[in-house]
C-alpha cells in the first residue's frame, strides 16, 4: 500500500453506504462509522509526518554538533 492510498476498510465502507438511500438510518450510522474510520487514519498519518520530522530535525543537530566538536 503506498502512502496516499485509501485503505480498504474505508473504501469497502463508502461502497457499503452508496447502496443505502440518502437520509436512511444505516445511512447515518455507515456515515458516522466512516467519519470515525477517516478521522483514524488521519490521525495516523499525523502522527507519522511528526515523527519523521522529530527524527530529520535530530540528524541535523548531531550533524551541527559533530560539525562544531572539530
Amino acid at each position: 500500500m503506498s502512502e496516499n492510498s485509501i485503505p480498504d476498510n474505508i473504501i469497502k465502507i463508502q461502497k457499503k453506504l452508496a447502496s443505502f438511500e440518502k437520509g436512511s438510518r444505516n445511512y447515518k450510522k455507515y456515515t458516522k462509522i466512516l467519519a470515525k474510520h477517516i478521522k483514524k487514519h488521519s490521525m495516523k498519518k499525523r502522527v507519522t509526518s511528526h515523527i519523521k520530522t522529530i527524527e530529520t530535525v535530530e540528524k541535523f543537530t548531531e550533524k551541527k554538533n559533530k560539525n562544531t566538536e572539530e
